[in-house]
């Protein structure tokens, strides 16, 4: 049935490509959310700013958990589990930590933080720079060392319908 639904996801190893994408999108949201809100100093787009940063909260915390749980049956080799795959975890694991750390302290000062608001958004600019760092080397674990199972044989031949 998941073949005529999402048939790409039937060669997956592993549910971790499904849902790592909407963490990354709902926290760069937010953030972007967040330094529109302050500079037009809208409250409206303030709380639309924390929910967007819940969201991104929650999935973080998803795609870390599919993440820890694929790592030990990846088909990889142990020098790029060693270099690449132990190095995005902990950065992915440093991300969640952050990524919930900021959402309860925009849920503690509701909807933003006025109190060190600007250590706030510097936080919230670095935990971006951690992400992009961590799917970075969770990009090369797929495309340069076939983490993604072989899912594809290459050459790639597209055959039309």
């Amino acid at each position: 049935m998941s073949d005529r639904i999402l048939p790409g996801a039937a060669h997956l190893q592993n549910i971790h490509p499904l849902v790592v994408h909407f963490p990354i999108a709902f926290i760069y949201g937010a953030a972007i959310l967040y330094l529109v809100a302050w500079i037009r100093g809208s409250e409206p787009m303030q709380w639309t700013a924390l929910w967007t940063l819940m969201l991104g909260a929650v999935g973080i915390a998803a795609s870390l958990a599919t993440g820890l749980y694929a790592a030990p049956g990846l088909m990889v080799s142990e020098s790029v589990r060693e270099h690449l795959l132990a190095n995005h975890e902990h950065l992915m694991v440093t991300a969640s930590i952050m990524a919930g750390l900021l959402t309860l302290w925009a849920l503690a000062a509701r909807p933003m933080p006025s109190r060190g608001r600007y250590l706030f958004l510097v936080a919230l600019l670095s935990l971006l720079g951690v992400i992009a760092a961590g799917a970075d080397l969770g990009g090369q674990m797929v495309y340069d060392y076939n983490a993604g199972g072989n899912a594809c044989p290459q050459p790639i031949d597209l055959k039309k319908p």
